[in-house]
């Protein structure tokens, strides 16, 4: 059953590529160096603000992209940068030049083009840096003294798309601002009140004296806040870039999303060839839900992602969950390990057998619930608003952790008219029976009421098991599903039951298996 998604992002902009335009104007003329002729000034580096253009770099990108308002479409964009050696190493924004198949480099607002190589990007810091072809470059340099609130600053590049050079002024508001945002998780911001616009991304935020004290990559139109990425965090990454290698960084060019159904995760716009994410099968389009069992997006931010990859490292073997935007498929697979795969339907494989009532609609929206110990974790339809989360001992006295939810949850424990579940996990389980004992103790409520099909073998990439279908429950013809399964890695056993009425609750059982997880004491 295809999903209508709608994709909601959080109000703070990106400072985003704009429409290429073609560069008109010509280089600038170095001026004579107002510095001391005692001080010997290395050949190329800019000192003077009149200067400067010849060392910031209007960057044109042209590629592939998927978004949610326009689906797969080419195109392209132009960003800012700076170089920072006379060989023609130059820093801009990750999201500037990743998933580009061609960079077009002006320099100065000049129409002619020097073409580039990407030698690293860093999605989680949003930088990237680029090998301009030649040498002889005019460059900047970092600034390596205080960062204070009042510090004056400057913002240079190419707003708006505009191939003439643009200098703004002002200082630095704070000098430690927030940094999460749905594209970036970025631990030194600058905030400033050096006017940028879209286009000014990846421009550089100068100091009086021309050192390079930020990377401009963000800013808020309605309320005329300015971020850039302080040199205190960029210098080090943009370091480890030139080598040729990615930095906090999997591959995926995109945006903490959240769907009109409830999805959360994050948007993957581009894929970089040859990276973790491509070797697994992410394409863009598609929604990463889940990485390492952690979910992702909750907070409109790309926290989550960035905080998974700095903790299991580019190159960790990490579980991965995704929603396949355009073909709703759920599939689950690793990040340098074993690709993704479509995760097991039971829509699709109780399609003939279930006794449901044909239903057309959708649950237009999902919720992440969990105990009161939080121990578990799953999404369920909104309209399961009923909720409880009590823990308890059965009548061996052994301790479980448990869930439920259902529009009602007297009607669905009380009858068979309204759909719902149950999530039950407990390590006292794995010490005393077993999952087909699990199932054998439950089946006993389901005699003469419905219709045994038969136990199937369970498995998904976090655990294994078996399940047992009823169907034909009561006067409503309801079908029920049973799972009872262990972890890969952990010592307890859960138990999982959804009950269906309608064709959506199959879609809500598929869901409900892909999400729930325990990870707290049981």
């Amino acid at each position: 059953m295809k999903h209508n998604l709608k994709l909601t992002l959080l109000a703070i902009a990106v400072v985003a590529c704009q429409g290429g335009a073609t560069p008109s104007t010509t280089l600038f003329t170095p001026t004579t160096s107002p510095i001391a002729s005692t001080t010997t000034v290395p050949e190329g580096l800019i000192t003077t603000v009149e200067d400067l253009p010849l060392a910031t770099i209007q960057i044109v990108s042209t590629g592939t992209f998927v978004t949610p308002d326009f689906g797969t479409f080419e195109g392209g964009g132009s960003g800012s940068g700076f170089i920072i050696d006379p060989s023609g190493i130059a820093v801009s924004n990750s999201h500037v030049v990743s998933g580009a198949g061609l960079l077009d480099v002006h320099i100065g607002g000049s129409a002619e083009t020097v073409n580039a190589q990407i030698l690293g990007v860093s999605e989680c810091n949003d930088l990237a840096v680029i090998d301009l072809d030649g040498e002889g470059y005019n460059y900047l340099e970092w600034y390596d003294g205080d960062i204070f609130a009042g510090l004056e600053v400057q913002a240079a590049g190419y707003p708006l798309g505009d191939p003439e050079f643009a200098l703004t002024q002002g200082i630095i508001s704070k000098a430690d601002a927030p940094g999460e945002t749905e594209w970036a998780s970025i631990d030194a911001i600058l905030e400033h009140d050096a006017r940028i616009r879209g286009g000014n991304s990846g421009g550089p935020l100068v100091t009086e004296d021309m050192k390079v004290v930020g990377v401009n990559y963000a800013g808020r139109d309605d309320t005329d806040q300015n971020y850039a990425i302080s040199v205190e965090e960029a210098r080090a990454v943009v370091d480890e870039l030139a080598t040729g290698r990615d930095v906090d960084s999997v591959g995926i060019n995109g945006y903490a999303v959240t769907a009109d159904d409830g999805t959360t995760g994050v948007w993957v716009e581009t894929v970089q060839p040859g990276s973790p994410a491509d070797q697994a099968g992410v394409t863009g389009g598609d929604i990463v839900t889940q990485m390492a069992g952690v979910s992702l997006g909750l907070e409109g931010t790309l926290e989550e992602f960035c905080d998974v990859i700095r903790t299991q490292g580019e190159q960790g073997v990490i579980d991965i969950d995704v929603l396949r935007y355009d073909t709703a498929q759920y599939l689950s697979g690793q990040l340098n390990g074993e690709p993704l795969t479509e995760l097991y339907s039971f829509a699709e494989e109780l399609e003939e057998e279930a006794t449901v009532e044909e239903d057309t609609s959708v649950y237009a929206e999902y919720s992440v619930i969990a105990d009161d110990t939080g121990a578990i974790t799953v999404e369920v339809p909104l309209e399961w608003s009923d909720v409880d989360g009590q823990p308890f001992e059965d009548e061996q006295g052994r301790s479980i952790v448990d869930v439920r939810a259902a529009s009602d949850l007297t009607s669905f424990h009380e009858s068979w008219s309204t759909p719902g579940m149950i999530v039950s996990a407990s390590s006292d389980w794995a010490s005393t029976t077993t999952e087909e004992a699990l199932l054998d103790e439950i089946q006993a409520n389901f005699t003469g009421v419905c219709e045994f099909v038969g136990r199937e073998v369970y498995e998904d990439p976090l655990y294994t098991g078996s399940y047992d279908t009823f169907v034909n429950c009561g006067d409503e013809e309801a079908t029920y599903v049973v799972v009872a399964a262990h972890p890969v890695e952990a010592n307890y056993l859960v138990r999982v039951q959804v009950q269906a009425n309608s064709d959506r609750d199959f879609e809500a059982l598929d869901r409900i298996l892909a999400s729930f997880i325990v990870t707290g004491d049981v």
